[in-house]
């Protein structure tokens, strides 16, 4: 039988669609990228799924033996017993407030116990949808669940990343018996180890798009950790910080931590558990000052070496998720000095502390200790940052081997 070497991932993220596809020893093979038609359409993200497979390189697409699917989290679709959506999509940042009460019930200190996660939502529809909708629902799915469905054709099928936050117990691998007591419970979905085998690609499909009839969909992850997957980090003690709008750490860990005062808890990553917590602060923060040909210009002016005065705890807005957990937490931008250099510099160390701070807690609840930390996000470009960073976290810091989930995806693909 003839080795199908290549893996492609497919990264539905918050601004379009992305591809990746590697070989055997992690090389890329090729790269695409398109906007979403409408991001609130299931249809769309079928759309842009359908274009990029079109795009695909006639040499590539007969030697990829494995796809990987990864979405936003907490982005859901409910659909009946074919996949047709029932309801437009819930988004990732959709929030279900009306629905605290009973997800803190159902699921008490849980990941999913926030307003914006898929059992927040799926409790929110159960509510609120008339019967006859209601009647019609077979599956709660995630935007990758049902995304890979498109593929391999099996409904009903998730991750045990997408599903953390629909109360998924990645513990015991298993839903909380409270979970399966619940009205809705027949349509939440199976849960899969990310990168465990789903099935072969439809014929139809296999057929439309010239992929191999032995190409195989695997289960998929989120954005987020696909990201992670992507960065180089391997090992306990491996950090990754992405530097975007906010702050988002994360950390291999050989003990799971969970301390959702903190905004903290754990993913599974295999034998290993993947700690982490997101701060509001972030680079949102620094585009309310600075445009960003002023943040290069002004970040060359600064003096690494230097210390601030300034003890600034930059937010774009009162409200801290991590790492402190306290909503009326108001932002500290002040005093502000003349000089915009040196304003910069007291923001790039305000929120360098607070990156401290974070690693700094995952290691006082028992998390492994932090040896290294790659950057991703758009931060990851600034050299006079990272240097504020380094002197503060006292560990070697280094760009991301890649900072497209895409590539994350396809190394979970190819296993």
């Amino acid at each position: 039988m003839t080795h199908l070497p290549l893996a492609l991932g497919i990264d539905f993220g918050t601004s379009g669609v992305r591809a990746a596809v590697v070989d055997p020893q992690r090389h890329l093979c090729w790269q695409h990228r398109q906007p979403y038609p409408d991001l609130l359409a299931p249809e769309s993200w079928r759309q842009a799924l359908w274009d990029l497979l079109k795009a695909l390189p006639g040499a590539i697409a007969p030697q990829i033996g494995k796809i990987a699917i990864d979405g936003t989290s907490g982005t859901v679709v409910l659909c009946d017993r074919v996949g047709t959506a029932l309801t437009p999509p819930l988004l990732y940042n959709h929030p279900c407030p009306e629905s605290l009460d009973r997800v803190n019930a159902i699921a008490p200190n849980s990941p999913a116990a926030s307003a914006t996660s898929s059992l927040a939502k799926l409790v929110w529809w159960h509510q609120a949808l008339p019967a006859e909708t209601w009647q019609r629902a077979a599956y709660l799915l995630h935007q990758a669940d049902w995304l890979s469905a498109q593929l391999h054709g099996q409904w009903g099928v998730s991750d045990y990343h997408n599903s953390l936050k629909l109360g998924y117990d990645v513990g015991s691998l298993s839903y909380p018996p409270a979970m399966l007591e619940q009205p809705w419970s027949a349509l939440l979905p199976r849960v899969l180890a990310p990168g465990e085998g789903v099935g072969p690609v439809t014929a139809a499909i296999a057929q439309r798009f010239g992929l191999p009839p032995r190409c195989r969909v695997v289960a998929g992850t989120t954005d987020s950790i696909a990201a992670f997957l992507a960065s180089g980090a391997s090992a306990p003690g491996d950090g990754v910080t992405s530097l975007g709008s906010t702050l988002v750490i994360k950390l291999l860990s050989d003990r799971r931590i969970d301390a959702m005062g903190y905004g903290v808890y754990s993913h599974r990553l295999g034998h290993l558990w993947l700690v982490g917590g997101a701060s509001n602060t972030g680079g949102a923060v620094l585009e309310k000052f600075f445009d960003r040909d002023a943040l290069a210009t002004l970040s060359q002016q600064i003096d690494s070496s230097a210390a601030t005065d300034l003890d600034y705890y930059p937010l774009t807005q009162p409200g801290e998720r991590f790492p402190i957990n306290d909503p009326a937490l108001a932002p500290r931008l002040s005093p502000r000095p003349e000089s915009d250099t040196e304003f910069l510099h007291g923001l790039l160390v305000g929120i360098a502390r607070i990156e401290q701070r974070g690693y700094t807690l995952l290691a006082e609840l028992g998390a492994s200790p932090l040896r290294q930390i790659y950057t991703a996000g758009g931060g990851a470009t600034n050299e006079t940052w990272r240097q504020l960073r380094a002197r503060l976290m006292a560990v070697p810091i280094k760009n991301a081997t890649s900072i497209e989930a895409a590539v994350g995806s396809a190394y979970l693909a190819s296993g």
